[in-house]
C-alpha cells in the first residue's frame, strides 16, 4: 500500500486560523492582529476608522492639556452661563420663598466665582461685565410686583438694584479680584519664560 505524502486533503488551500477575509482586505496592515492601536483604557479599538477617531480624540485631549483642567469659556459662553446661572438661582428663590432674597444673592456669588475661574485668558474682562448684566436681567424678568409700563419697569429695576446692591457689588468685586489675580499670574509666567 502506498501512503500519501500530503497533509491536507485535495482541493483549495485553507487559510491559517486568525487570518480572516476582513483582515486580508485591510490594506497596509502588517503584523499580527494584536498590534492594533489600544485606547487609553487598554481595549482594542477595532477597525481603522475607529482607530483614527480615537487618535484624533486623544490628540485633541493632549492639546487641551489633559483631563485635570476645567473647560474654558469664551466671552459669549461667559455671558450665556452668567444669564443661565443667575436666572436659575433667581427662579429657585422665587419658587421657594416668593421673592428674590438671600438664595438669589448667594447664587449670584457662585455664578460670579465660576465665571471668573473658567473664562479664557484672552476673554478675562467678560467675567466682571457679564455678571451685573445677568443680575439686572434676572431682576427684570423675575422680580415680583406689578408692571406699570416702561417707566414702572425702570423704577422697579432701579429699586431692585438699590435693595440688592450689596450682593451685586460683592459678586462683581469677587469676579474682578479673581480676574485681576489671574491676569497678574499670567504676566509673571510670561516674564519668567
Amino acid at each position: 500500500m502506498e501512503q500519501s505524502t500530503r497533509t491536507q486533503p485535495p482541493g483549495p488551500r485553507r487559510r491559517p486560523p486568525g487570518r480572516g477575509a476582513a483582515e486580508a482586505a485591510v490594506p497596509g496592515q502588517s503584523g499580527p492582529p494584536d498590534s492594533r492601536l489600544r485606547s487609553a483604557s487598554g481595549v482594542r479599538t477595532g477597525p481603522p476608522v475607529v482607530q483614527r477617531a480615537v487618535q484624533r480624540l486623544l490628540a485633541a485631549r493632549r492639546r487641551r492639556g489633559g483631563s485635570g483642567r476645567p473647560a474654558r469659556l469664551t466671552a459669549v459662553g461667559t455671558g450665556v452661563a452668567a444669564v443661565a446661572g443667575t436666572l436659575v438661582s433667581a427662579g429657585v428663590d422665587r419658587l421657594l420663598f416668593g421673592g428674590l432674597g438671600v438664595l438669589f444673592g448667594l447664587g449670584y456669588l457662585v455664578v460670579c466665582f465660576q465665571l471668573a475661574v473658567r473664562v479664557r485668558y484672552s476673554d478675562l474682562p467678560a467675567a466682571p461685565i457679564c455678571g451685573p448684566i445677568a443680575f439686572a436681567a434676572a431682576l427684570v424678568l423675575l422680580q415680583p410686583g406689578p408692571s406699570q409700563g416702561v417707566t414702572g419697569e425702570v423704577v422697579a429695576l432701579a429699586g431692585g438694584l438699590a435693595l440688592r446692591a450689596g450682593w451685586l457689588f460683592a459678586g462683581t468685586a469677587l469676579a474682578a479680584a479673581i480676574v485681576t489675580a489671574r491676569h497678574v499670574a499670567q504676566r509673571r509666567r510670561h516674564r519668567v519664560r
